[in-house]
């Protein structure tokens, strides 16, 4: 049968000399004894039968177990006192802070927010655009809107909204456009094609969605998707991009979508830490999946 948990004052004390390195600016942090400290820490070695820290020069080093109850520790503490400050704010005060890749937030985020705002008017929003992997914790962001894949980081809270769907996409004014729209797939073998740094597995697997196994040459490279479209509504090459954020330019006629959209397997999805109590993350799950949906 497992043990009942040792005190929260315990956990706090240990948490403290763990993040710091220093049993001495945990006292100070915590406004206790430096004894009371290791006395603390001490209590949870016994009961666990295993050392957390070792001696490392004049300083401490975290065993693997010291590790693990840092990690578990932080988070819960975490979520305590993220969920406290909420209480203390109220449910209006604070904005939900949601990171997005900045195509995603040009060009699906932003067209939607004034629908958002009537549908779900106590959510107010401060939208961060984001590059590269995002780490929640470091850019300080509640959750964050992307499309992506598992396995998740450790730590994160998903909730799955749509499947990805992409398919290439060029412009009327392609100088090989009118022989284009009507030829197979395969004729994108013989065609440069605009491509992106930041999903470098894109047109790959839809090359191999379709059966075609020969990877085409690459034309010029963009490190963003937003770039990568406008050099494609003007005419510069074929491109490739999930549909819901070229759905508006095949609407207007500025692209066409030829060979249509294949699932690749990934997810649009809203990513938060685990154990998040904000109730506002739900709601907007459910409105984003709707949203996603009615567009399908």
């Amino acid at each position: 049968m497992a043990r009942p948990l040792p005190s929260l004052n315990a956990l706090r004390a240990f948490e403290a000399a763990a993040r710091l390195g220093s049993v001495s600016q945990a006292a100070a942090e915590l406004h206790v004894t430096h004894g009371a400290v290791s006395r603390h820490v001490r209590a949870l070695e016994e009961t666990l039968g295993r050392p957390l820290f070792v001696r490392d020069g004049r300083g401490l080093a975290l065993t693997t177990d010291g590790h693990r109850l840092r990690d578990t520790a932080s988070e819960a503490f975490g979520v305590l006192q993220k969920g406290w400050t909420a209480l203390q704010r109220g449910p209006r005060a604070a904005a939900l802070v949601l990171g997005c890749p900045g195509s995603l937030l040009a060009r699906w985020v932003i067209p939607r927010l004034e629908r958002l705002a009537t549908e779900l008017p106590d959510l107010r929003l401060h939208l961060s655009a984001q590059e590269g992997a995002i780490d929640l914790a470091a850019a300080g962001l509640d959750a964050a809107l992307l499309l992506g894949e598992a396995p998740w980081p450790a730590g994160w809270q998903v909730w799955p909204l749509a499947p990805e769907r992409i398919g290439p996409v060029l412009s009327p004014r392609h100088a090989r456009f009118d022989a284009l729209r009507d030829a197979s797939p395969s004729a994108l073998q013989d065609e440069p094609l605009l491509h992106t740094t930041s999903r470098p597995q894109a047109w790959p697997r839809w090359l191999t969605a379709q059966h075609l196994a020969d990877m085409p040459r690459l034309g010029t490279g963009f490190d963003h998707l937003t770039y990568l479209l406008e050099a494609a509504v003007a005419g510069l090459g074929v491109a490739i991009a999930p549909r819901e954020l070229v759905q508006a330019d095949l609407d207007s006629g500025r692209l066409v979508a030829p060979w249509g959209f294949t699932d690749t397997g990934g997810t649009w999805a809203l990513c938060t830490a685990r154990g998040n109590p904000d109730p506002r993350l739900p709601l907007l799950a459910d409105w984003l999946r709707r949203d996603l949906a009615s567009a399908a």
